[in-house]
């Protein structure tokens, strides 16, 4: 798992169909593990910005989470995964840290981005999802200038800006059918099991960490499925309407 969001090949765009932007390790597995594991099956080259190690969590550690987000990454089959070590519950809107997502919406050159739910119980996840409408925006701007290993980048309009729903509901825009790799979501946040409800752990029991959580999420996407007729489903706002044209960057 790359840590830096740099390549070795002097700047070089990685390039990407989907860039999914995280607030902390599990979020985007949580809100999209379903449609990035159909996304990978379908030829879709997809990558993970973790802006934070999840070290305020109360269950686990940075390390933990990690190691963890290595292996969801792996199970997957994700293009890259890049840490940006933000400060868990304390970035904030500035020039650093919007020329910092510029940089890497740049470097990858998607064509769709996916961000944290627009408002939720997470603080960070509703701060991020703000912070990232306009990174995406100003990426586009030739003014604004950027460099990677040295290297002037060029500016990047993004075709599509998502956000997936965590855990307040929100009427969704668009669902994904996810029904064929429902399981398959369900181990991989098994890959996460620092977080989750485990008999016998003595940690302390979190909104996330109890036993109904995971039956919860399960529930949120069958109610999402429903929407479009399928048995599992995972719902997305989008930042504008979805036109025809749209339809060949989805799933």
């Amino acid at each position: 798992m790359n840590t830096t969001g740099e390549r070795t090949d002097k700047g070089a765009p990685a390039g990407c169909d989907w860039l999914v932007m995280a607030a902390h390790p599990d979020d985007a597995e949580l809100g999209m593990g379903g449609s990035m594991l159909k996304a990978v099956a379908r030829g879709l080259s997809v990558v993970i910005v973790d802006w934070t190690r999840g070290e305020l969590g109360t269950r686990g550690n940075a390390e933990l989470r990690m190691q963890e987000a290595a292996m969801a990454a792996k199970k997957i089959g994700l293009a890259d995964r890049i840490q940006l070590d933000l400060g868990d519950g304390y970035f904030e809107e500035n020039r650093e840290l919007i020329d910092r997502l510029i940089e890497v919406i740049r470097q990858y050159q998607p064509k769709v981005i996916w961000g944290n739910a627009v408002s939720d119980r997470h603080p960070d996840h509703g701060r991020a999802s703000g912070i990232l409408r306009r990174a995406v925006f100003m990426s586009a701007l030739p003014k604004i200038q950027t460099e990677l290993n040295g290297k002037r980048q060029e500016p990047w309009r993004v075709s599509l800006l998502g956000f997936y729903i965590q855990d307040h509901y929100h009427r969704p825009d668009l669902v994904v059918d996810i029904t064929q790799y429902s399981k398959d979501k369900e181990g991989l946040l098994l890959c996460f099991g620092s977080q989750f409800y485990r008999d016998g752990s003595s940690e302390p029991i979190t909104p996330i960490a109890r036993p109904d959580f995971l039956p919860f999420v399960e529930a949120r996407s069958r109610e999402m499925g429903r929407w479009i007729g399928v048995e599992f489903g995972e719902g997305f706002l989008l930042d504008r309407p979805c036109s025809v044209a749209d339809l060949g960057l989805l799933v």
